[in-house]
């Protein structure tokens, strides 16, 4: 009998087969990540709502107050010392969802050396749990975004409804990439230090810590060769500009999410039959 993973069972509707069938799985394994993050301490889950109230507490003292930085005069907030906080906090979301994402993706597999030599059990589920956990974080984070505008500015835009639109083609991009380290980092080791450098030089690369208006027009078609850069400015515009999303340029990226994952899907599967002898 055929295994339902086998390569010849690999076709352009398997990434979603995979992921519709096995739903159920990655939400409870994915919840179970969750909740052993903080097992054990004193809070508990109550830390994934401390930590981006604090952060942006921070942010908000040291750039508002302090440097009295406002680097987008767009956004028209009451008290401007708010403005590049927020600024700050909507790029770090999306860069966090990838950078956390993606330096655990390499030791997915090695972490979990229990389930490779059980056949019925679905590897390719790992990096959907994986982003699954992260994106829980993110969800926290993005509601503490929006709770910060609305009492500053005492209103929130309507284009918020767009959120979920403008991240799926991000979160397909991301679980893409991972299923190529998850099963790359299996065979080379070294990877996790390569991606741990990349994801610190992406950080600075990313119009996180500036807008991208920001930048000369020279520079900024460069700028959005970076997968996270569009993300980060659609992000900003529908949740402090109103702005409705760039349509065509989010078509054009989920094409390539789509392309990414696909091909992410495949070398997951094609290589998995390498991972016991390797394990």
């Amino acid at each position: 009998m055929q295994a339902p993973n086998s390569l010849s069972s690999i076709s352009f509707f398997s990434l979603p087969d995979s992921f519709i069938k096995h739903q159920t799985l990655i939400f409870q394994l994915a919840k179970r990540e969750i909740i052993s993050r903080y097992r054990g301490s004193f809070l508990g889950i109550l830390w994934t709502i401390i930590n981006p109230i604090l952060m942006l507490a921070v942010y908000t003292f040291v750039f508002g107050f302090v440097f009295k930085v406002r680097l987008d005069p767009s956004v028209s907030f009451e008290n401007d010392h708010f403005s590049f906080a927020l600024l700050l906090f909507s790029g770090l979301i999306v860069y966090n969802i990838f950078s956390e994402t993606l330096s655990r993706a390499p030791g997915l597999v090695l972490a979990n050396t229990n389930y490779v030599k059980k056949i019925i059990f679905p590897l390719e589920i790992l990096p959907w749990v994986n982003l699954g956990a992260t994106l829980f974080h993110a969800l926290i984070s993005v509601s503490v975004l929006l709770i910060a505008f609305l009492s500053i500015n005492h209103f929130i835009h309507w284009t918020i409804i767009f959120i979920p639109v403008i991240l799926a083609p991000f979160l397909l991009l991301t679980v893409g990439i991972s299923w190529f380290l998850a099963a790359t980092g299996v065979f080379v080791r070294d990877i996790g230090q390569f991606i741990g450098l990349l994801l610190t030089m992406l950080l600075f690369l990313s119009p996180v810590f500036y807008p991208a208006a920001a930048l000369p027009d020279s520079l900024r078609d460069y700028l959005f060769l970076n997968p996270l850069s569009f993300i980060i400015e659609q992000l900003r515009a529908v949740i402090l500009h109103g702005q409705l999303p760039d349509w065509v340029g989010l078509g054009i990226y989920t094409l390539i999410a789509w392309l990414f994952a696909q091909l992410g899907f495949v070398w997951f599967e094609k290589t998995r039959k390498g991972f016991a002898d390797v394990l």
